[in-house]
């Protein structure tokens, strides 16, 4: 049996990992997948065709706002900033997260 590709993990996350990248900064789609990448040491890619639908979503439910910038190569970019309700979205995210991983956890342990 063939693992399945990592993606097929993150379904569902999705969400979780870019409201938990923005809160430690706001930033541009691109930079989004760009740090998930890199603080998971490669392991989690996020793909940007997925990347921009969930960022239109969170906008719409109110949890990401957005506004037009430059980056540092002089490019406009939309800028996602995390907004109060997206701050609170993101406690509740992390505790639902925390709570499948540990029942996930206690299922693999058994023996």
């Amino acid at each position: 049996m063939n693992p399945r590709p990592h993606i097929d993990a993150l379904r569902g996350s999705l969400d979780l990992l870019v409201l938990k990248t923005l809160s430690l900064e706001p930033m541009h789609g691109w930079g989004i997948s760009q740090r998930v990448q890199q603080i998971s040491e490669g392991v989690v890619e996020v793909n940007q065709g997925s990347l921009y639908p969930a960022l239109q979503r969170l906008e719409k439910d109110g949890f990401v706002t957005s506004e037009w910038g430059t980056t540092e190569n002089n490019r406009r970019a939309r800028y996602y900033r995390l907004t109060a309700a997206g701050s609170r979205a993101l406690g509740a995210e992390l505790e639902s997260w925390r709570r499948f991983a540990a029942g996930l956890e206690a299922v693999l342990r058994t023996s």
